[in-house]
């Protein structure tokens, strides 16, 4: 049926629209938006499935599914998780190298929290070690 590729064309349409707001760190859409949003997309998805209109039904559960990690990265407070960081990128790319050079050279990964220069006036060399022995007497 040709209906079928319509409907699949325009739930292709709303996921390419929705990528941004998903890549988009900063972007906060209400539940009272998304929530319904992935709902009617998964109703939409039942209800083509049992319509015969596999292709209907698998665009518009592609699109619940996006309103939904929409809903669980992008929804307003401090429970969201990060998507992505972008502007983290360089300090990846730092640990990555470590993580290389200390496999090519065999070295510990405590040691990359060791301080390389002198200590401060007034410390002891030890306290920048991290080679404290605290045991119990």
């Amino acid at each position: 049926m040709w209906q079928d590729f319509v409907f699949l064309i325009g739930s292709s349409l709303s996921i390419v629209f929705l990528a941004p707001t998903l890549r988009d760190s900063s972007a906060r859409v209400p539940l009272g938006t998304s929530l319904p949003s992935m709902g009617i997309g998964a109703v939409y998805a039942f209800t083509f499935a049992s319509l015969g209109m596999t292709f209907s039904a698998m665009g518009s559960l592609s699109a619940a599914t996006m309103w939904s990690l929409i809903a669980l990265y992008r929804s307003p407070g401090s429970q969201s998780p990060t998507l992505t960081r972008r502007e983290r990128y360089s300090l990846f790319a730092a640990d990555v190298r470590r993580w290389c050079q200390a496999l090519v050279t065999g070295t510990a990964t405590v040691e990359q929290y060791e301080r390389r220069h002198a200590p401060r006036r007034g410390h002891s060399s030890s306290a920048y070690a991290h080679t404290h022995t605290h045991t119990a007497d």
